[in-house]
């Protein structure tokens, strides 16, 4: 549906370890209590995007760990909307009541059958009891999100409310501080104890927030770094009435990857120095006009690098973007000196701190 899944290589480990824990009940329980784990994960995923969905939220891709999942917007305002009001609300608690009220249901049918699965004995969550199981795994993942630890649903919620005060990036990095502090000592507290899924679930919150954070600062970077301050503003460009022979001596003559070609201040496409060449080895002499791209996308000086990125993700290939001011091409944006761009402007913003001091 235009979302894309990623898994978080953490899960094998989880597989593992589920083996490791269940190695006196055979592997087949093993399996069978690390896919009781991924049921409950599942549980609070679709329910958290059917609420983004019912909310018209737009998302990117969704990181799955074995705590839940990692949402990435597909645009600022869908960002914007899903850390306000009742949007942060229902976000940050549908995980929970989806995971309680699953866990009610099970333990109502499997009593209800008349099974003999006593849900009150420990272990709560063993290979040797998956039934019993079943429905603590779903509750222990509604209660771990009740915590108020980043990037814990109710740790989200809690640091959503401090940001509407204060700006987000101090409240960023102090709530999924908090996180890895309190996964610390859930870890510790495990070890004393011995209670192996105590330990695991401290881990992968400290793995959460250590994400989060890395998260909360790149979209620091991309929301305040703009377009004109990191696009190369000496480029070349060609036209499409070129030709290729032409556009091949241009390609010798330039470190560009890729080269705008407009007519007069016009931009009407995009063409590589790899499509030039293929181009003149497979079918001769042309002109640029007939192997330009035409699908491209097109920045504003005043555009923010993180719109900007969205946008080279979605550019068919292309690793350049052309920016314009009103419908001239002042700059280009590529990958190739996306990086180097970045690092001379942080040094020079840098000097610009030291100077102001």
């Amino acid at each position: 549906m235009g979302v894309e899944l990623r898994l978080h290589a953490f899960f094998p480990l989880l597989a593992v370890l589920c083996l490791a824990l269940s190695v006196g009940d055979g592997v087949g329980r093993g399996i069978g209590l690390f896919f009781v784990l991924v049921a409950a994960v599942l549980v609070r995923e679709i329910a958290r995007l059917i609420i983004a969905a019912w909310l018209g939220l737009r998302l990117r891709a969704v990181l799955l760990l074995p705590i839940g999942g990692l949402f990435a917007y597909a645009d600022p305002e869908s960002q914007e909307k899903a850390g306000q009001g009742s949007a942060q609300f229902f976000l940050a608690f549908t995980g929970p009541v989806a995971n309680m009220a699953t866990a009610l249901v099970l333990a109502a049918m499997f009593q209800g059958a008349g099974g003999d699965i006593h849900l009150f004995d420990s272990p709560f969550i063993t290979a040797a009891h998956l039934l019993r199981a079943m429905v603590w795994m779903q509750a222990g993942l509604a209660l771990v999100h009740l915590l108020p630890a980043y990037p814990l649903d109710c740790g989200r919620f809690i640091r959503g409310s401090f940001a509407r005060k204060l700006r987000f990036a101090p409240t960023g990095r102090a709530a999924s501080g908090l996180g890895q502090v309190l996964a610390l000592m859930a870890m510790i507290g495990g070890m004393f104890l011995h209670n192996y899924w105590l330990i695991t679930t401290g881990f992968f919150i400290m793995i959460g927030a250590q994400i989060e954070d890395q998260g909360v600062f790149f979209q620091t970077v991309v929301d305040t770094v703009r377009m004109r301050e990191v696009m190369l503003t000496d480029f070349a460009t060609l036209s499409p009435s070129d030709t290729l022979a032409d556009a091949l001596v241009r390609c010798v003559h330039s470190l560009q990857e890729d080269f705008p070609v407009v007519r007069g201040p016009q931009l009407v496409g995009i063409v590589s120095r790899q499509r030039i060449v293929d181009a003149l080895r497979s079918d001769g002499n042309g002109y640029v006009q007939s192997v330009m791209s035409r699908a491209f996308q097109v920045a504003r000086p005043e555009d923010t690098l993180g719109t900007t990125i969205r946008r080279l993700t979605a550019g068919h290939g292309l690793a350049l973007i052309p920016v314009a001011e009103s419908g001239r091409v002042v700059g280009i944006v590529s990958v190739q000196n996306l990086m180097s761009s970045m690092s001379l402007l942080a040094e020079q913003r840098r000097i610009e701190r030291e100077e102001a001091s």
